[in-house]
């Protein structure tokens, strides 16, 4: 049964001389979590888990608890093995989480019911706390400056030979637990259920070592490669009708996992195939560059350090005070000047109003953007023009408001480093679609959340 909260333990307060004092931004923060609407959120979501989570059972983690251990979690960039310990280990953090002088919940359990966060409560989350901001005269959407950047999902390096030795070890081993469990009542030989990943990762290991010298030598080993994987698809599709037809209920995890595998590791050998053997250059779009993270994009924005990133576009929109106002998961690779007109509506709708002034970077410029900026309202709109400029936008651009913009909106990405380095957006440690955008969510919470703590501690 899911619990609100553990009853307040003061026993400290009886030890002579014991002072528990968190740092000013801590309690700052530990002021807004009282939010009662904050705290009915995450109720609600962890009340989803199972279908009488609210009315039945032993007593659950508070709800209290679990908020404010994510909370330290994504403030400090912290595991949740880490997020465990130094809670366990803080008699602050006790105070701060409400744990008290109960055991705190094991890096396991935590993990289960962050998973039950969806993204749109995180969204929910982060409106609410702008609103707090707002409220307390931190922030007054006076000025928006927005930027995107690229947040990294967690996958090795892909390339089509390491890619094929991940679908046979994968599906291998899923043979390879069938057979225990089909071995006594079914007809398929015993070749069905080998396990082809020794080969698959031999041939893949030659592959990289040529690939460095000799890339003409490369087909023979990927036509090696290209036959295990094909041979290994048709094992799988076989014990997978195999488990189907005889319904037995604990090859259910099984099922599931062969058919999410086959069709990946399908589309893999075939891009593969056109790649290497056919010489076709495979539209992005159709890349899948992660049979464990298959909703990766591929990203490539020029950057002379980076030319290509994999994960997904996060775009940002800032307002003074330090505070993420808005953010947004994006799929592919779009155009920056198609971010502008709804980040400007959303902020309208956030804060009442448009904001006084607005600016963004060159790509995003154009003369929809500008004059849609205009209608709205926005006083000054920042948006530099890429290329060759008249005299008259010259001039535009030199006027000391510009320029003073221009000016304020290189904080972005400073605000944009600050989140990647200290709450952990450079790269997601999150599994999924749903992971990547709670990830997201909970880097843009910390953020805005140390924004609240600095700007309400004495």
């Amino acid at each position: 049964m899911l619990i609100d909260k553990h009853e307040a333990d003061n026993i400290l307060k009886r030890v002579p001389g014991l002072v528990i004092k968190m740092s000013p931004e801590l309690a700052a923060i530990d002021t807004v979590l009282d939010d009662d609407e904050l705290f009915c959120m995450i109720r609600d979501d962890l009340g989803r888990r199972y279908p009488k989570t609210m009315t039945a059972g032993r007593k659950s983690t508070p709800v209290e608890v679990i908020l404010r251990m994510l909370t330290i979690k994504h403030l400090y960039d912290l595991s949740y093995e880490q997020t465990e310990l130094q809670v366990a280990d803080s008699l602050v953090l006790r105070q701060f989480c409400r744990v008290y002088f109960q055991s705190p919940p094991d890096h396991s359990t935590l993990c289960r019911w962050a998973n039950q966060i969806r993204p749109n409560t995180l969204e929910a989350f982060n409106q609410r706390v702008m609103n707090l901001a707002i409220d307390s005269k931190l922030t007054r959407g006076r000025k928006l400056r927005m930027d995107g950047t690229a947040v990294e999902t967690t996958i090795h390096h892909p390339t089509d030979s390491r890619q094929l030795a991940d679908c046979v070890r994968v599906l291998g081993r899923t043979l390879t637990r069938a057979k225990s469990l089909l071995a006594a009542r079914s007809e398929l030989r015993k070749e069905t259920f080998r396990n082809r990943h020794r080969s698959a990762r031999r041939a893949a290991r030659k592959i990289a070592r040529l690939s460095r010298r000799r890339r003409e030598q490369l087909k023979p080993h990927y036509q090696r490669l290209t036959q295990v994987t094909r041979a290994t698809i048709r094992q799988a599709e076989q014990v997978l009708a195999e488990i189907e037809d005889q319904a037995v209920e604990q090859g259910q995890r099984l099922v599931e996992t062969l058919q999410t595998f086959i069709p990946r590791a399908r589309q893999v050998l075939d891009q593969t195939v056109r790649r290497v053997f056919a010489g076709e250059k495979v539209p992005a779009a159709e890349k899948l560059v992660s049979i464990f993270e298959p909703h990766t994009d591929i990203i490539r924005r020029g950057k002379p350090n980076k030319e290509t990133e994999f994960g997904h576009m996060v775009w940002l929109g800032e307002v003074e005070g330090g505070f993420i106002a808005q953010y947004r998961v994006l799929e592919g690779n779009p155009a920056d000047e198609s971010q502008w007109q709804p980040m400007l509506e959303y902020h309208v709708q956030q804060f009442g109003q448009p904001p006084r002034q607005a600016s963004a970077d060159r790509g995003v410029h154009s003369r929809d953007n500008e004059a849609f900026a205009a209608k709205l309202g926005v006083k000054r709109v920042i948006l530099p023009k890429p290329g060759r400029k008249s005299e008259s936008r010259r001039q535009h651009e030199q006027q000391r408001w510009f320029r003073r913009g221009r000016r304020f909106h290189a904080g972005v990405e400073g605000r944009i480093s600050v989140i990647k380095r200290k709450y952990g957006l450079d790269r997601c440690r999150n599994h999924g679609q749903v992971g990547f955008e709670c990830w997201v969510g909970w880097g843009v919470i910390a953020n805005n959340l140390t924004a609240m703590g600095r700007g309400l501690s004495p």
